[in-house]
């Protein structure tokens, strides 16, 4: 890995070098461990003229779930509590002769900028911008294999649930079940809060588990991610519980599985990310659904669950191939309930099989 990772930071220095940088200073945790492969809690990376430095408050942690340090990078621990890494950082770098730094001003507050500033006033200062999060775009097959681990412990966990009782457990109880699985699955933890809603809340995204009980003809809405080696990815299903579903549940719910199954089949390399969102936009339009529906049918995701690229109707730019992005599109009915599925697939070309579904769990509606 560790030529993975410097060859990571030589397009970053090629890209600070083309834009009149000498160095660059990032401090974005993501992005940190995307070029260093770990990224204890505060630590920056300094990429300087003579040296690359991981500036961090005190040693790293040696745990797996954490990452794993590239051997080729040199670690400066503060020597006491309470120092900014940044500010370390570019104190050290005044010393080896820099005229011009890059840094993330988006991730930056205000006054660690100025912080920054009053450490080296000389020091000509531009902004990195989403530099690096731009290389995150493309995943190598090592992240996707991450990813794709990821999957399979989340499909593992949700299909355990399924098999058990669920009438009469509170959504807070089974969100709390699905994290622990995860976990007992060998996953670092949940990519995100896990979400679980039942009946008027099924449908919602975002829907933060509540103390009501699951009850007989629910809609029953689960979406959940886990966290494998740092990567992140996400899976979303609806259920109806413990009887036939009613008419208006199978009418919703072909409706969104067409949706969701159009926006799948329009991944391709050279796609545009609003031509994805229009393919499965278009269909729940065309139901009447037009009003309420979220802003994105989709994005990225990797070492943080919500990256780029965002597949939205104003998105601008074109799917490359192995690019990690969710299809989720779905419905909510105020009072009634909803559906939602959601997808984590990787872009693939045609003559590699088109785009390969990570998340495998059926998405036939089930009455559990």
């Amino acid at each position: 890995m560790s030529e993975v990772y410097a060859s990571r930071r030589n397009r970053l220095r090629e890209r600070c070098s083309a834009a009149g940088s000498a160095a660059a200073l990032i401090s974005r945790p993501a992005n940190v461990r995307y070029l260093a492969g770990i990224a204890p809690p505060g630590a920056v990376l300094l990429l300087g003229k003579r040296e690359e430095l991981l500036v961090s408050a005190g040693p790293p942690n040696d745990r797996p779930a954490e990452g794993r340090l590239d051997e080729a990078l040199r670690v400066h621990a503060l020597p006491r509590a309470g120092g900014d890494p940044a500010v370390a950082a570019v104190g050290l770098l005044v010393t080896q002769g820099t005229d011009s730094l890059a840094l993330e001003e988006h991730h930056l507050t205000v006054a660690r900028h100025r912080a920054i500033r009053s450490v080296a006033p000389g020091l000509r200062l531009a902004d990195l911008g989403g530099a690096v999060e731009q290389l995150r775009v493309v995943k190598d097959e090592e992240e996707i294999s991450c990813l794709r681990i990821g999957a399979e412990i989340a499909d593992q966990a949700l299909g355990e649930l399924l098999e058990s009782i669920l009438v009469g457990r509170t959504e807070r109880h089974l969100a709390l079940e699905l994290e622990r699985r995860l976990v007992d699955h060998g996953a670092d933890g949940p990519a995100f809060p896990t979400s679980v809603a039942t009946g008027p809340n099924s449908g919602r995204r975002g829907h933060r588990p509540t103390d009501r009980r699951v009850e007989e003809g629910d809609f029953l809405s689960v979406c959940l991610g886990a966290t494998y080696r740092g990567y992140r990815c996400e899976i979303g299903r609806t259920f109806v519980i413990g009887t036939s579903p009613a008419d208006w549940q199978i009418e919703l719910y072909d409706l969104v599985f067409a949706a969701q199954r159009a926006g799948r089949e329009s991944l391709a390399p050279g796609a545009a990310y609003r031509d994805v969102d229009h393919a499965a936009r278009q269909v729940l339009d065309s139901a009447g659904f037009a009003a309420g529906l979220p802003e994105l049918t989709g994005h990225g995701v990797g070492l943080e669950i919500d990256e780029d690229p965002q597949l939205g109707p104003a998105a601008m730019g074109k799917l490359d191939a192995c690019v990690p992005v969710t299809v989720e599109p779905g419905v909510h009915l105020p009072g009634r309930g909803g559906v939602r599925i959601d997808d984590t697939l990787v872009v693939r070309p045609e003559a590699d099989g088109g785009p390969e579904l990570l998340t495998i769990t059926t998405k036939e509606l089930l009455a559990l």
